[in-house]
């Protein structure tokens, strides 16, 4: 790079050379920002000054004040929480935390540009250390196990039919990961919308490597010290996602083939008849006329409200599919209101971009632009009126089976351009055009405007309820705005191993409210992978049991006996959970942090833990190690330091183990295998056929006794933004007693007049203060208490 000039502002320090830049500022405490332009002089116009960059993942505004410091050739930026030693010859650079230790280093940053027809070609590479034991967690929905370390990954949202445990790229691209070296955390961001790939440390065990096909590489750099330190950090700059509408948490129901209105009655009594628990039910492509996306078939779904309406005394939501792609047909409304407006991507000629999706032909509303979006969501309003209470986007990468050719121009040479029409996988081609800018560089972000749109359009048609929105395609910060399901995944037991890292990745990025399809969505699952399938998925935060057309239907009642009535207990200890994870999505809200959690974010200083991949946290101190493999009626866990009481499937209680080693744990096919950490607290209800409102008439309390107990439960309405109750329990066991106070802020009123707190872990009890009554037995002091007790004391020889 060689710098030839230092530009220093009070938030920004600007080097340059006759080539490239980089600039340093501060967004937020512990983060910095790092925009590498290694070919300045040739993409540009105003040469050291970097023309303003549209980020669409962050949205911190602001900037903390630097201290720059320059000695020799290196040039010392500091902020608050972190800072930077850049080596001006170079341009590389060192990374530091607040006490000065060294949490990343970049070795080598280059670039080139070469002239093409119709769009010049770029690359922007970035090389980091890889030091030996540092692990590479996250890179958002990603295969492979926990740490990435070894592989190699291509961001570019890519329609995958059916995606296996290999497969890459897939539906979501989010370029960040968290690095761990020593059980300290770091993170690293590169907001480059881009087509981009990264190798960490396969070519070179040494090197991480980015590379991005933009002429910049901007990007983020958190400070840790623990996974959960770098993961808020994260979520404060790109977005945290909102508090979904508690309907959203029960138990979906979905098929590509519910052909017509009488399969969606039919389904519904399928799963009321049989006591299944049920709140939402999706409608595939089939209620569409023509594949036309806001349209109803009117032999099928002749009254989509009435529909809503017989649903809706059910206790069950209906939420349509919309695909982005219109189809072209003279005389349609929407078709020829886009095309009007121009708001429809285009060739590189300026012609009307025609491809083939489910609708042929079809074009493609530019989804990049905000006034797009803007009309984008106000096209929900005839389905919000219907009672519609969410929406499913799909081929949102975007998905395009083929485009009709653009031959191209001549060049310059008298030759057709080479680069004309490119397209990577089933998309539309590099050279499309979005506005001023090429498919190249918006193919990622073009689900995450869609999810924009939608989402601030029903907050303005339905201010009084939160939207719920599901994607299959995203970027970086499409958690403040949508739920996330992995795509088309098949009926396979591996798949169901790889559900975890995968989702446990995406919560990583605070994508908050994810799941995958129950049991496969193509394949033919059996009774086994079902049931368990079900079990695990009772923790995902998305329960969704979905499966394409031309497989075997799989309802829980498709597969018989005993299978029925274990997707039954599966279902009912889901709505039991309601309370906790209700509590742990409102927590994402405010800190990013998703319910399902890998292991390190307690423990980041145990290898074992990171290795970890078939099992997780739900929150702090719920641990599920779930079975996952065919036959298997025992599994191996890891269980972390602390002290764990066995809990399988949140019924009876067994042993009390300490942490720091494996266990082999009973599994059989009517069990889940759980363990309380001591001190834990988790928040229950009773079962029920949907839900109502999340201010919970029936409360249980269920407490591991440690020397310190920590618990919380959020209590509103369910849905909307009125009156809420946040609980906390706090106490722990001191000197023989264990105390517990319960304190709450929050103006929404109780309906329940009694709670029961269950404590475990106490050897005897010899007197308790503040029940109404008591009992111990087997261990377990089960407590009655009015529902605004503030004290419980528990006195015994036998508290440890």
């Amino acid at each position: 790079m060689h710098v030839t000039d230092a530009h220093v502002e009070s938030h920004r320090l600007r080097l340059s050379g006759r080539h490239a830049v980089l600039e340093v500022s501060c967004p937020l405490p512990g983060v910095l920002r790092v925009r590498h332009a290694p070919v300045s002089s040739e993409i540009g116009f105003l040469h050291p000054v970097l023309p303003d960059k549209r980020s669409w993942a962050v949205v911190a505004e602001g900037g903390h004040a630097l201290k720059v410091e320059r000695d020799g050739e290196r040039v010392r930026v500091t902020a608050e929480g972190a800072s930077l030693e850049v080596d001006a010859e170079p341009g590389t650079w060192r990374f530091m935390d607040a006490r000065g230790r060294e949490l990343a280093r970049c070795v080598d940053v280059s670039g080139d540009v070469q002239a093409e027809y119709p769009m010049s070609r770029h690359r922007a590479r970035l090389t980091l250390r890889a030091p030996d034991g540092e692990r590479y967690l996250g890179f958002g929905e990603k295969v492979g196990p926990l740490d990435k370390r070894g592989m190699h990954f291509t961001f570019w949202n890519t329609d995958v039919v059916p995606h296996h445990p290999d497969t890459d790229p897939l539906y979501q691209s989010i370029p960040f990961f968290v690095g761990l070296r020593e059980g300290i955390a770091w993170g690293f961001f590169l907001d480059e919308s881009w087509r981009s790939e990264v190798d960490v440390a396969l070519a070179d065990a040494s090197r991480l490597a980015w590379e991005s096909w933009g002429p910049e590489l901007d990007c983020y750099l958190f400070a840790g010290p623990g996974p959960a330190d770098v993961v808020r950090k994260y979520a404060a700059l790109t977005g945290r996602p909102p508090l979904p509408p508690l309907w959203s948490l029960g138990a979906q129901q979905s098929r590509w083939g519910y052909e017509n209105a009488q399969d969606i009655r039919g389904v519904i009594e399928g799963y009321r008849r049989r006591d299944l628990p049920l709140d939402c039910v999706y409608l595939d492509i089939d209620y569409m006329d023509g594949y036309k996306v806001w349209t109803w078939d009117n032999a099928r779904y002749p009254d989509p409200a009435g529909l809503a309406r017989e649903a809706a005394a059910q206790g069950v939501r209906l939420v349509p599919i919309i695909d982005p792609a219109l189809k072209l047909e003279a005389g349609w409304s929407v078709y020829e209101d886009a095309k009007a407006r121009e708001y429809l991507v285009r060739y590189d000629r300026g012609g009307v971009l025609v491809g083939e999706v489910w609708p042929r032909p079809a074009v493609f509303p530019d989804l990049t632009r905000p006034e797009v979006q803007r009309w984008w969501g106000g096209l929900h309003r005839d389905f919000v009126t219907m009672g519609m209470a969410g929406f499913w986007n799909d081929m949102n990468e975007p998905s395009c089976f083929a485009v009709q050719p653009d031959v191209g121009i001549l060049t310059l040479t008298s030759e057709r351009a080479e680069g004309m029409g490119k397209v990577e996988g089933k998309t539309l081609p590099y050279d499309a055009r979005h506005g001023d800018k090429r498919h190249l560089e918006v193919h990622n972000v073009y689900a995450l405007g869609m999810a924009k749109g939608a989402f601030e359009g029903l907050r303005e048609l339905r201010p009084e309820a939160r939207p719920f929105l599901l994607t299959r395609a995203g970027f970086a910060g499409i958690q403040r705005y949508s739920a996330v399901w992995t795509g088309d995944n098949s009926s396979h037991w591996t798949q169901l191993e790889t559900s975890l890292p995968m989702l446990m990745g995406l919560g990583l990025a605070a994508v908050a409210h994810t799941g995958v399809d129950i049991p496969g969505f193509i394949g033919r699952a059996n009774g086994e992978l079902l049931v368990r399938w079900m079990q695990t998925g009772t923790f995902y935060p998305l329960m969704r049991n979905h499966a394409g057309k031309g497989t075997s239907p799989q309802e829980p009642w498709r597969f018989g006996e005993p299978y029925l009535t274990l997707a039954r207990a599966a279902l009912e200890r889901r709505y039991r959970l309601l309370p906790t994870l209700y509590t742990l999505m409102h927590e994402a809200s405010e800190t990013g942090l998703a319910p399902l959690r890998p292991l390190l974010m307690e423990a980041p200083g145990d290898a074992e833990a990171v290795g970890a991949f078939d099992q997780f946290l739900f929150g702090r101190d719920l641990l599920v190690a779930p079975v996952v493999r065919p036959g298997q009626t025992k599994r191996l866990a890891y269980l972390p330091a602390g002290t764990w009481l066995e809990w399988p499937g949140l019924e009876r209680t067994g042993e009390v183990r300490e942490g720091g080693r494996h266990v082999i744990a009973d599994g059989p096919l009517d069990t889940v295998p759980v363990w309380l950490r001591a001190g834990g607290v988790v928040a229950l209800t009773r079962p029920a056929m949907h839900t109502t409102d999340a201010n919970w008439k029936h409360l249980e309390w269920h407490v591991h006794a440690g020397p310190e107990v920590h618990g919380r439960l959020y209590e509103d309405a369910g849905d909307g933004y009125g009156e809420s109750r946040l609980t906390a329990l706090r106490g722990g066991v001191t000197d023989g007693v264990l105390r517990l106070e319960r304190s709450e802020t929050g103006t929404l009123a109780r309906v329940r007049t009694e709670e029961t707190v269950r404590v475990y872990g106490l050897k005897s009890v010899s007197q308790v203060t503040g029940a109404r009554a008591h009992r111990f037995e087997n261990g377990v002091l089960e407590l009655q208490v009015a529902a605004g007790w503030t004290r419980l004391e528990v006195r015994g020889p036998g508290v440890p």
